[in-house]
């Protein structure tokens, strides 16, 4: 019952606290840069991959002195650094796979990362991307249970697929009884809960669910 921590090479002021995650992740895999941030963060770098072509030749001896197990891949290849962790990830059994570092920058790059959770959920594991100011998880249907967050207070669900069928939301500042989402739509946008927790089911689509914090926020004293 393993959690697998990704931090991918995506701008490290977009990257949460770590200090949150140390005692929640068993196994740190680091895709490219990755690798520098978890040893920044004073982190067992347990997996290092990918081509390291954004890193310096000091960086990737320090790289292949901390991490445990180290692979180069060629620069020319079929699947990103991100990827190829997240296949590493699938070896070690996963119940879940965080990953950090996989927004902002290209966008590109941040639109296939948040597709990725596709594949994980595929693979009977739960996947979150986990920035700053967003998580975001990907469901499929059935009953979830969403706990508050007082660092994500704001919660949205997106549909994943054209149509989302059934969406109830109970607990919420705005309840939802058996509605259909479909693509473009707003009517899930920027919800609270009422209290520590609350549910919502659906019964047929992929939704993804948004939890998620102001940037304004930062810029307010405290």
């Amino acid at each position: 019952m393993q959690n697998v921590g990704i931090i991918g090479n995506g701008p490290t002021e977009l990257i949460p606290d770590l200090d949150n995650y140390k005692d929640k992740m068993d196994i740190w895999i680091g895709a490219d840069r990755g690798a520098i941030t978890i040893i920044d963060n004073d982190l067992p770098l347990n997996y290092a991959l990918g081509d390291f072509d954004s890193i310096s030749n000091e960086e990737k001896s320090l790289i292949q002195q901390q991490a445990h197990f180290f692979e180069e891949f060629p620069i020319e290849k079929d699947h990103t650094d991100l990827e190829i962790a997240i296949f590493k990830a699938y070896e070690l059994n996963p119940v879940s796979i965080y990953l950090f570092g996989v927004t902002g920058g290209r966008l590109d790059h941040s639109l296939i990362n948040i597709q990725l959770l596709y594949a994980i959920i595929k693979n009977n594991i739960q996947g979150t991307i986990v920035d700053k100011y967003n998580q975001l998880t990907l469901t499929l249907p059935g009953t979830h249970t969403v706990v508050r967050s007082e660092e994500y207070p704001n919660i949205s669900f997106i549909a994943y697929t054209p149509d989302v069928y059934g969406l109830t939301l109970e607990g919420f500042y705005y309840p939802l009884e058996h509605e259909t989402v479909s693509w473009g739509s707003t009517l899930c946008i920027s919800n609270k809960l009422l209290s520590n927790n609350g549910t919502f089911s659906y019964q047929e689509g992929i939704l993804l669910l948004v939890k998620s914090r102001d940037a304004i926020s930062d810029a307010i004293p405290k």
